[in-house]
């Protein structure tokens, strides 16, 4: 039996809610670029796509690309693609911010270039960080014990839900 936080219909509105938050803090920008963690950051990455694109239409170009890193020992990050990332707004997207390690090693390649700046999204914050890393876009934020955990459920490209246990 899982404890669901999350339904997939909030979810969905979570993910449009971030949307418009990522417009009204980037209004007047020409791109965004989306660097979707693989697997379930990557899913919820092409969701805010869609959903940017469908609020946005044509004012704003949105590239999408994956960044791969071991989140148990983090290490060795690459990108699908190498872009020229100065003067450009990058947004890391994952699926649950625990420690805050994986979205502080996710942003390490991006600091080779100069980017406009560097923000983070994520579907589920826990509420307790041991990396200095607060994430911009938030679906639901909560507050757990370091023995739960929480998992965020996905099919195809469908953000299922999310759930603690």
């Amino acid at each position: 039996m899982k404890n669901y936080i999350l339904t997939q219909q909030v979810a969905e509105k979570k993910l449009r809610r971030m949307a418009f938050e990522i417009l009204e803090h980037n209004a007047g920008e020409q791109e965004v670029i989306l660097a979707g963690i693989r697997g379930s950051g990557s899913v919820i990455a092409r969701n805010i796509q869609q959903q940017l694109k469908e609020i946005a239409g044509d004012r704003l170009t949105i590239r999408l690309i994956t960044i791969a890193l071991d989140k148990k020992k983090p290490g060795v990050v690459t990108l699908s693609e190498s872009l020229p990332f100065d003067d450009k707004v990058i947004i890391v997207v994952d699926d649950v911010a625990n420690s805050g390690r994986t979205l502080l090693y996710a942003m390490k390649p991006f600091l080779d270039f100069h980017p406009r700046k560097i923000e983070s999204l994520v579907l589920v914050e826990r509420t307790h960080k041991v990396f200095p890393v607060q994430p911009d876009y938030t679906g639901l934020s909560l507050a757990t014990t370091l023995q739960e955990h929480i998992y965020v459920e996905v099919e195809g490209d469908v953000v299922k839900g999310a759930w603690l246990e």
